[in-house]
């Protein structure tokens, strides 16, 4: 992205023709004189208005016909988003007055602002960090109250506040360190060995909760993965359609109907889950269905919540075989596992007895008894779906635990957090090995430059334009 934070842009910052106000954004030094070009105020000049005001003016085409009337708000620097002279201007939402809008401010000396340019300049005129920009993005795209608080609380600096008061840590503890090589030759030792050991455990030990934190952060950010695996025709795609409440996996007493994977998010409590409906599992030497069910694996090991069918219609041996597989394939130290028994309308007693004896059998032998819930359904009619959604809502609040905690969401965050675990723990066995003082300290160096790359102290263009490339026009 080009930065040239001496023009004035301009981008409309609501979607014209799909309400009844659309608004405009203007930013740069010479916004409110530009403005001024374009919207004729009653009383006064908006180059000469205080911030936080509107004011009413009347916008004209280039041939002087009335094109509308229209609403000025007015941010003076550094006040505003930008932190530069800002106007807001609020037109009727017609396609066209916001378009010929835009074309006379084009005229007047505005430009197009690119993707997040407005954040942007917000970050680089030191109105937030570019954790706090980035989480600018994320509460626009929110699609649930969760992912909202997440998002809301990292954009108001929760997050970023964590990394400063780690990163400032060790900058203290660094300094010392390389004052020691100042008076090497006196043997002095400034940095507390004792000290820093400690510190390094701390610091350590909150780098990996956070890196620990992004598998549900990003859950709940995109939504939360749940794999619905079992046998072919033990009613997957008839409960995908009932907790989504309409036709949207073909349902049909052939096996091995289901040869891709199928996913559709649906809003919880507030919760938004990611179903994946996933291809039915038996021995088969049909080389599609082969592929889908190798993809059922996959969606399997990825999933936050695997959902396992059993169809207690099926003969107990088939059965057995399908519980197995499936208690197999989850990792039960990061995942969740609900059993659902369906097809109770029309499955008999005793059956039912014997399956679940089997199950708690089976769970009891992977150490997991009396923690995974075993859930009798009807996919068909709907009996156990309204159980199933509160336990999916409570099973991802009591995750989520206190709302303040922090949850990383974003992919090069994680990343950075890692590479600054890495430098540290390499600090920690190194200075047990005896490591010279001058390279413990460069290591922690990197530890630095790592945390604070998230946070924008340390950063390059193309760092940036890649973050705000991603953002919507306007913003």
């Amino acid at each position: 992205m080009y930065i040239h934070n001496e023009d004035t842009i301009c981008a409309p910052a609501t979607v014209p023709g799909t309400g009844a106000v659309s608004v405009i954004r203007v930013s740069g030094s010479d916004a409110l004189t530009i403005v001024d070009k374009v919207v004729t105020c009653r009383r006064g000049n908006i180059a000469d208005a205080d911030g936080y005001t509107i004011k009413f003016g009347t916008v004209h085409t280039s041939s002087g016909e009335i094109l509308d009337e229209v609403l000025v708000s007015v941010f003076r620097a550094p006040h505003s988003y930008t932190g530069e002279n800002s106007a807001e201007i609020s037109c009727h939402a017609s396609s066209y007055i916001a378009s010929t809008l835009m074309d006379l401010l084009y005229e007047a000396g505005a430009r197009a602002a690119e993707p997040g340019e407005f954040t942007q300049r917000a970050f680089l005129n030191g109105k937030m960090d570019l954790a706090q920009a980035e989480a600018v993005a994320d509460v626009i795209s929110s699609q649930n109250v969760t992912a909202h608080r997440i998002a809301f609380k990292q954009m108001k600096g929760g997050f970023s506040s964590e990394l400063r008061s780690m990163r400032s840590e060790l900058l203290e503890l660094v300094s010392l360190m390389e004052l020691e090589l100042d008076f090497s030759e006196e043997e002095v030792e400034f940095a507390d060995r004792a000290r820093l050991d400690s510190l390094l455990a701390e610091i350590i030990s909150h780098v990996s909760r956070l890196i620990d934190s992004f598998r549900l952060g990003n859950a709940i950010k995109n939504g939360v993965p749940v794999a619905i695996a079992g046998a072919t025709n033990t009613g997957k795609s008839t409960l995908l359609n009932a907790l989504l409440g309409e036709d949207r996996a073909i349902v049909s007493d052939i096996h091995g109907t289901t040869r891709d994977t199928i996913e559709e998010t649906l809003n919880i409590d507030g919760i938004l889950f990611r179903f994946i409906d996933t291809a039915g599992l038996r021995e088969t030497t049909e080389t599609v269905e082969k592929i889908g069910i190798e993809r059922t694996f996959k969606k399997i090991s990825e999933a936050s919540i695997v959902l396992g069918m059993v169809d207690l219609t099926r003969d107990f041996e088939s059965t057995c075989e399908t519980v197995r597989e499936i208690i197999g394939k989850v990792d039960f130290s990061i995942q969740n596992l609900v059993i659902l028994l369906n097809k109770t309308d029309i499955s008999e007693v005793n059956n039912n007895v014997t399956t679940s004896n089997f199950i708690v059998s089976e769970l009891e032998n992977k150490g997991v008894a009396g923690k995974i819930p075993i859930i009798p359904i009807s996919a068909r009619t709907g009996a156990g779906i309204s159980e199933l959604r509160a336990h999916l809502a409570s099973t991802q609040r009591n995750l989520l635990g206190d709302s303040d905690t922090t949850l990383v969401t974003n992919q090069r965050h994680v990343q950075a957090l890692n590479d600054a675990r890495t430098s540290l723990l390499r600090v920690r066995e190194g200075l047990a090995a005896g490591l010279p003082t001058d390279l413990a300290a460069q290591d922690i160096r990197e530890a630095i430059y790592h945390i604070g790359s998230i946070v924008g102290e340390i950063s390059t263009d193309e760092v940036l334009g890649n973050i705000f490339a991603n953002f919507c026009i306007g913003k």
